[in-house]
């Protein structure tokens, strides 16, 4: 049996470090539209209001990665508390129709002062839901009516709500977190391929039978052109401005032009833009080396995880995390059409960015479990033992 060892704490420095750089660019992005906003205010103008916000929402966020940390993983594994956070996320999800709807999409609860995206729960519940499903499934996981169509019932119905928001992109990262884990599961390949095929057929539906999503695609061929680049494909034209513009090492921290009022809500989607055009390539590789970091440490703790539930948890949460992280770059560098999903840890929002740490919380905890090598010389990991050739002991690290 797996003992606790030490947090990883390199895990711990790549998420803080990531969303307190987000805090940073969110200023950069947002200080003159912050200005503009606030222009009329009886207690004057501020270009901090997105940056004192975002902060907070970061440091509470710290706060819950690090209580996370302690909580141990196998909780998540409860039927109880498993059934629990669904209802709790379906209710929810549902409740969000209840209020107006922004920008044409009814995606947030908001209340004065507090608001918040119930999407982003889902994709904590969808692989506690996953792993713990098929773990208890274990002898059956290749059974297409005992276990794969229950895991697709549920996904379709979160899915489902979630698209009709609409929100077609955090439904991709629901099934992406869905065809990892079960690929990890054990599935057998032409299952997978199958699920993966049905997944595709429905999410070029959802694209082709909604007029604006088929802007977007028409769009994305050629942004910038005279038929696009002022509708469907503005952004994404801008966005390329603000990277290209960026070259090498960028024009400099805060000295960005496309955020001001070219680039729409540069603070949030498309802030990748902005650290493209201020930072430059170096800036954008950083950012992008900091997430293979991150998915390097997630990966080997769920890999490492001392039983199955942890093994999948691990994999659903960090796919998560960086699948949404490319498909977000994805879209600002055009590689895919236009999409509104935040950026993990830097774009701005509290919702995202305190459930985005709280997942890695849970990893975290996962990781103090991690493979360890026992006073007889052998390497626990992952329900297999592996001899080591020489007699050192110790954390596997």
């Amino acid at each position: 049996m797996a003992k606790k060892l030490r947090i990883d704490w390199f895990l711990f420095a790549i998420a803080a470090g990531l969303a307190l750089f987000g805090a940073v660019m969110v200023y950069s992005a947002s200080a003159m539209i912050s200005l503009k906003e606030t222009a009329d205010d009886p207690e004057g103008a501020t270009q901090f209001a997105y940056f004192f916000k975002q902060f907070g929402f970061t440091v509470f966020g710290l706060v819950v990665m690090y209580v996370a940390s302690k909580i141990d993983y196998k909780i998540y594994q409860n039927k109880f508390v498993v059934l629990g956070i669904l209802s709790v996320t379906a209710i929810l999800l549902i409740a969000v129709y209840g209020f107006p709807a922004i920008n044409g999409a009814r995606r947030w609860i908001r209340f004065p002062g507090f608001s918040f995206q119930p999407s982003e729960i889902a994709k904590i519940a969808l692989p506690i839901f996953f792993a713990w499903f098929l773990t208890i499934k274990e002898k059956s996981v290749s059974d297409l009516k005992e276990t794969v169509l229950p895991c697709l019932a549920v996904l379709a119905f979160f899915g489902g709500l979630i698209v009709l928001e609409p929100d077609l992109g955090t439904t991709i990262v629901l099934c992406a977190i869905f065809v990892s884990v079960y690929f990890a599961a054990g599935a057998k390949i032409l299952h997978l391929v199958t699920v993966g095929a049905g997944l595709l057929i429905a999410g070029v539906g959802a694209l082709l039978f909604t007029p604006w999503r088929v802007a977007r695609l028409m769009a994305f061929f050629d942004p910038c052109s005279s038929e696009h680049s002022a509708g469907a494909g503005y952004q994404v034209c801008q966005s390329l401005y603000a990277i290209g513009s960026g070259g090498v090492l960028g024009e400099g921290f805060a000295k960005g032009q496309q955020k001001l009022f070219y680039l729409p809500y540069p603070y949030s989607d498309f802030i990748f833009a902005v650290v493209g055009e201020e930072l430059g390539l170096m800036g954008t590789l950083a950012v992008v080396i900091a997430f293979g970091f991150l998915l390097w440490r997630g990966t080997r703790a769920a890999l490492l995880a001392p039983d199955r539930f942890g093994m999948l948890l691990g994999i659903g949460l960090i796919t998560g995390l960086i699948v949404q992280a490319l498909f977000n770059i994805s879209v600002v560098i055009s590689i895919l059409p236009a999409k509104g999903i935040p950026l993990p840890f830097i774009s701005y929002g509290g919702s995202s960015i305190i459930i985005t740490l709280f997942a890695v919380g849970i990893l975290l905890n996962i990781s103090q479990y991690a493979g360890f090598v026992s006073k007889d010389g052998a390497v626990e990991t992952n329900n297999f033992v592996r001899r080591k050739k020489k007699g050192k002991t110790g954390n596997l690290r």
